[in-house]
């Protein structure tokens, strides 16, 4: 039967390290393990100590320091692999790990899956056909030598590659290797392990040329095992789930992706969000249950696909931590001002929080500099806020401990309130119609750029009334909407005919009403 030893690099969290290796050894398999040398010697105290009568657990010799794209990751793993080799004669496999990996199987069914088929498990293609690199450098990640880490000696990474360049100090790549590149998370047989040991103290001109490679860790194992095993005992996959953003980041897991990660073909998966405790808590108790039955459908890569491109609904996964529901709420009541003119909308704000308890927010979809509390993230930018403007909103409504709240909106955001309106939460829409002068147009037509201080007169006479149609179509769509609970208020209407629409929005009494609708610079422009 198979017997996993796995290799695991990890740098902070030594409490989660405890915690993974005391699971991942509880049904007989082992863990050698590379705690960063960057890290505090009171945090590797504290996990050896934790270990130390745990005869299934190793570490690696000895401890480096780990540097992103560095040869110290490939140097870090051959410590443990060294270890593991060593320390654990009866592993048949060897699993590359990190430590917000997690099995997203049963050890059972690993230790079946593994026996099924005789072969390694490793991401390997053709360096320089293959299309993996989506950016940066390639080939000359291999034909120059690289001395600095471009993440924190950035200036000295590009100086020094710069001046190979200039000068064509390249080098061979060895003559008997094929270069292959592919995910650093193989798993591999042990006599695959011992012919890269093998092979690793004999070629020390290989291990120099990688040394000074730019990200060994998708190159070394990946090359290595090509060069020395049959392609027919060689399967060109990772069996850790992970995936990537548009941004070439690596996606994190979160606790309503349980069953997501259940289907993928696949036995771990990276990265679990440090947060998702509760994925964590079922996980771990998976790992060990030999009765759990699984229903492989590996649709993750196009869901997420799916749901990045359209917004999580909360139809088939719950949403993240901020879209634990896709309505504000049912008890809640949205109050929606619209107007055109920003000003006078901020006016009336003004007044409603003088005279009444509601909070209100200005333009949070139109105004970046809108004054919004720190809410995780969410409320940095417009188009976060617009993307998730439900989440945004019911945050809102959290942070002021309220059900009810009142936001303003521009009058060409039509599909903002559309949407807010079919929330399950109840709305009430004030429009406010203001006068449009000429100036006031032209004043318009300059701030967002459509005209200059230098446009003729006969220009701006022709784009009056296209900005003018513009206005009006926007109030004529609101009003064709059909939308209920919508009130309306006026420039040119006397403050006794505003009162009653204002008392109805705000849910006042009319003297309340009266006093807001009678601010007497309410509509100055």
């Amino acid at each position: 039967m198979a017997r996993i030893a796995f290799i695991l690099l990890c740098h902070k969290d030594p409490d989660a390290i405890i915690e993974q290796a005391q699971r991942l050894t509880a049904v007989g398999d082992y863990i050698a393990i590379h705690f960063d040398a960057r890290a505090p010697k009171a945090a590797y105290s504290r996990m050896t100590k934790a270990l130390d009568d745990n005869p299934n657990v190793t570490f690696a010799k000895k401890r480096i320091k780990c540097g992103w794209g560095a040869w110290s990751l490939v140097q870090a793993t051959l410590y443990a692999v060294e270890a593991a080799e060593a320390a654990f004669p009866r592993a048949t496999h060897f699993y590359m790990l990190s430590g917000d990996c997690m099995s997203i199987k049963s050890a059972k069914y690993m230790h079946d899956f593994l026996d099924e088929t005789d072969i390694d498990y490793v991401e390997s293609f053709d360096f320089f056909e293959s299309d993996w690199i989506k950016t940066g450098i390639k080939e000359d990640r291999l034909i120059y030598r690289h001395f600095f880490n471009e993440r924190t000696q950035k200036w000295l990474f590009y100086a020094s590659l710069n001046l190979q360049r200039r000068f064509g100090l390249t080098r061979a790549i060895p003559a008997d290797l094929q270069i292959q590149i592919g995910s650093q998370w193989w798993c591999l047989r042990r006599r695959t392990i011992e012919a890269i040991l093998e092979f690793c103290r004999t070629r020390r001109d290989v291990m120099k040329f990688f040394a000074t490679t730019w990200i060994p860790d998708e190159t070394f194992f990946q090359t290595l095992v090509r060069h020395l095993i049959p392609e027919k005992e060689i399967q060109t996959r990772t069996l850790t789930f992970l995936m990537f953003s548009d941004y070439g980041m690596p996606v994190s897991f979160y606790n309503d992706s349980y069953d997501l990660l259940l289907s993928q073909d696949f036995l771990f998966a990276r990265k679990i969000s440090p947060e998702a405790k509760a994925l964590k808590s079922r996980l771990g108790e998976l790992y060990a249950d030999d009765a759990a039955q699984f229903s492989i459908s590996g649709e993750g890569a196009s869901l997420f696909k799916f749901i990045t491109n359209r917004g999580r609904v909360g139809r088939r996964f719950a949403p993240r931590f901020w879209e634990t529901e896709s309505s504000l709420g049912r008890e809640r009541e949205l109050l929606i001002v619209v107007c055109k003119k920003w000003h006078v909308a901020k006016r009336l704000l003004a007044q409603i929080k003088h005279h009444t308890d509601i909070p209100c927010v200005e333009y949070l979809f139109d105004e970046e500099s809108t004054p919004l509390p720190p809410l995780g993230g969410i409320e940095k930018g417009l188009g976060k806020r617009t993307r998730h403007r439900r989440a945004l909103v019911r945050m809102l409504f959290d942070y002021n401990n309220t059900d009810r709240m009142l936001i303003c909106l521009d009058s060409a955001n039509i599909d903002l309130v559309r949407d807010f309106h079919s929330d399950r939460s109840r709305t009430q829409i004030l429009e406010i119609e203001c006068d449009f002068t000429d100036e006031y147009l032209i004043g318009h037509a300059k701030r967002v750029g459509l005209a200059g201080d230098h446009t003729t007169p006969d220009t701006m006479a022709r784009l009056l009334p296209t900005i003018r149609g513009d206005v009006t179509f926007e109030s004529d769509r609101l009003r064709d909407e059909g939308l209920e609970n919508l009130h309306r208020i006026r420039q040119s209407a006397s403050v006794d005919e505003n009162t009653g629409p204002l008392a109805r929005f705000l849910d006042i009494d009319d003297d309340t009403a009266r006093r807001i609708a009678q601010t007497d610079y309410l509509f100055s422009d």
